[in-house]
């Protein structure tokens, strides 16, 4: 699927070698070097199939033979348990056989708290392969999708149940940027009730159609790149501290007053 989007989409397409890979081979060295010639502008090597520490010699080995092609190692791939540790060896073995500008990758179910631990413990470690903890819910397996209604046949409605009571009405979200133009707090509210700040909800669908065509992938990642340098800088912190104000404006409160006392007076007849 990650190779086809790249025909598909033009997304550039990146990776590492597989431990298979590896083991296809009788010589790890050997599968080295076939991997640098099939990804000449990409070559980042697993050396933990085996004997990491005997690997990373096998790459100061070879480096010289793919110089002389034109080929540069980018980057050694550490898959193992304990990271810590062996980056420290691989980087002095790399540093030693004259590979200093060569990078040290891991990777292996890491998530946000293992990066943060490995970085604190001074591990010389460049770059971080993060997919199992990214894209899958490893704490609560399953992904909770709810309907909520909050408008019908031109009348707002909303879920009064403890805990799970909903804002009424059709709304919209405008978020207001500090002197520097960074994010400095949202506020929901009904859709005709202008605020001050940019509104983020837009009508892609009318009647079951879509009203624009979907913006080619690259737009969407530029989007997406400027919204996430408008972050302020706490915000990109584990620890979220003062949290990000949203704001519910009067007027939603007023709608939802109001919603509330239609449902008493219709529940009491």
């Amino acid at each position: 699927a990650t190779v086809l989007a790249g025909f598909l989409y033009g997304v550039p397409v990146y990776g590492t070698m597989a431990h298979s890979l590896v083991q296809a081979h009788d010589d790890e060295e050997d599968a080295f070097e076939h991997f640098a010639y099939a990804q000449p502008e990409n070559v980042v090597l697993l050396i933990d199939t085996y004997d990491t520490e005997a690997a990373a010699e096998k790459v100061v080995a070879l480096a010289p033979r793919l110089r002389q092609k034109g080929i540069r190692i980018k980057g050694v791939r550490l898959d193992s348990v304990d990271l810590a540790d062996l980056s420290h060896k691989v980087r002095g073995i790399l540093d030693a056989g004259g590979l200093a500008e060569v990078r040290i990758l891991a990777s292996g179910n890491l998530d946000e708290e293992a990066v943060r631990s490995l970085v604190e413990s001074g591990a010389p470690i460049d770059d971080f392969a993060i997919g199992t903890r990214l894209d899958t819910s490893v704490d609560v397996p399953y992904l909770d999708c709810v309907y909520k209604l909050q408008e019908y046949a031109g009348r707002a409605r909303r879920k009064l149940s403890t805990g799970k009571a909903t804002w009424p009405g059709r709304k919209q979200v405008y978020r207001q940027l500090g002197p520097d133009r960074r994010m400095a707090g949202d506020i929901l509210t009904i859709e005709d009730d202008p605020q001050p700040g940019e509104p983020l909800l837009q009508l892609v669908m009318r009647a079951g159609q879509r009203l624009h065509p979907s913006p080619p992938l690259s737009e969407i990642q530029q989007y997406a790149a400027a919204q996430l340098a408008r972050l302020p800088d706490h915000l990109r912190q584990l620890q979220v501290e003062p949290p990000y104000t949203v704001s519910i404006a009067t007027s939603l409160h007023e709608l939802a007053d109001a919603v509330d006392r239609r449902t008493s007076v219709t529940s009491s007849l």
